[in-house]
């Protein structure tokens, strides 16, 4: 099939490194190699601080090229990742500014807008109304049932209201490109056809995240020699439930056990307030870096934390930094029920733990420092598993859905 030019709306993408911002970047990149035109429409970086990233500004209009992909940033409100009040006001601010960006854009083969939140989706299929294209919704979370989740919402009147802009925007949408099977089943159970759901889970670049030596420099800089170092990497949000880690530290202070977290997020200040309330020398904390320096964090951990709240919603979720523990080698300890945890078992790369049960954290942790040849063995496992979710490979999968999206 002829070149596809595609239109890809987003309200996080690098220098930016959380999940969301990965993923778009690296699919992108890939279908620009293929021959592709992809143009983004996102905002100034700043997640998860609200604080604009240096070298940039919170501008009407500005323009870039990054590996080929045309980089349009749009004003939107700021705000950290933290008060719900202003986090919509920040969604619907770059609603607003990327339908009308996309108005300017030249002519596209069909429009994706990706969640976590679904005003992403609204400016995407706003704008495919206006230029008769299709759009497609690639659905990373269930909102407003995430928010719902975590506590952060209880008017009802006002959830189903969202449940029922949502449910309009599936309907509408030529596809939905689901990242685990789980939101496929929930979506078909709400009356969605299974036909226009397809599955494309999110994956590793195994060209960056690789089995490397630990960092000697950082390890001394953070006091961590001598140290078995369990780390968690990530945002440090309402969802996570990093308490069961710090209570975890607390067990396991003066056994030769660190725990290093990396990241910001809503809940950072009253995890480290925790941690020096308690004393914990074993508890470090790190903010975001830039992603090229990310592999670097992770070469300091012997295992791989992975933790979110103890809720039904998140039995359907699989948390991206599951795959990148993979390709780095890292045994993981994953305190996430349901189908990540399946994962886990399946591929045979880590120990699936209740979540929130500080007990059968720290055993699984004194038991894979205490006996080498099982950590070793996880190992082993996380780089032959890496290999099954390619990034590349999945890049290359949505873009086959995108093509029969627009042929059609």
């Amino acid at each position: 099939m002829a070149s596809v030019r595609i239109l890809f709306l987003t309200d996080n993408f690098p220098p930016e490194v959380n999940a969301p911002a990965s993923r778009t970047f690296e699919h992108c990149r890939e279908w620009v190699k293929a021959g592709h035109k992809v143009t983004v429409v996102t905002c100034a970086p700043n997640f998860p601080k609200g604080k604009v990233f240096d070298g940039y500004r919170n501008k009407l209009w500005q323009r870039e090229t990054v590996e080929g992909i045309e980089v349009i940033r749009v004003w939107s409100y700021i705000t950290a990742n933290e008060g719900f009040v202003r986090r919509i006001l920040d969604y619907q601010s770059y609603m607003v500014s990327a339908f009308l960006a996309s108005l300017f854009v030249g002519r596209v083969d069909l429009i994706v807008g990706t969640s976590p939140q679904f005003f992403t989706a609204c400016a995407a299929y706003a704008a495919s109304r206006c230029k008769r294209t299709p759009y497609v919704f690639e659905l990373r979370d269930l909102w407003p049932e995430s928010i719902k989740a975590v506590g952060a919402m209880k008017n009802e009147r006002a959830i189903r209201f969202l449940e029922a802009v949502e449910m309009f925007l599936y309907r509408k949408s030529a596809c939905v490109v689901s990242v685990t099977r789980s939101f496929k089943e929930i979506l078909v159970r709400r009356g969605i056809d299974g036909a226009k759901i397809e599955v494309i889970t999110n994956g590793v670049d195994l060209s960056q995240f690789k089995p490397r030596a630990k960092d000697a420099e950082l390890t001394a800089k953070l006091g961590l020699e001598g140290k078995f170092v369990a780390g968690y990497i990530g945002t440090h949000g309402l969802a996570h439930g990093l308490e069961t880690l710090i209570e975890a530290a607390e067990r396991l202070k003066g056994k030769g056990i660190a725990f290093l977290f990396l990241g910001d997020g809503a809940r950072k200040e009253a995890l480290k307030q925790m941690a020096a309330e308690r004393g914990l020398d074993n508890a470090v904390f790190v903010d975001s870096v830039p992603k090229a320096d990310v592999a670097r964090y992770w070469s300091l951990l012997d295992v791989s934390v992975i933790h979110l709240k103890k809720t039904d919603l998140f039995t359907t979720v699989i948390p991206s930094k599951l795959f990148e523990s993979m390709g780095m080698g890292l045994p993981i300890l994953h305190g996430v029920a349901g189908e990540s945890a399946d994962i886990v078992r399946e591929e045979g790369v880590g120990i699936p733990f209740e979540p929130e049960n500080t007990d059968e954290l720290c055993t699984a942790l004194t038991r894979l420092r205490e006996h080498p040849e099982e950590l070793a063995a996880f190992r082993a496992r996380c780089l032959e598993a890496a290999q099954h979710y390619d990034r590349t490979n999945l890049a290359m999968r949505m873009l086959g859905i995108l093509q029969r999206v627009a042929r059609r």
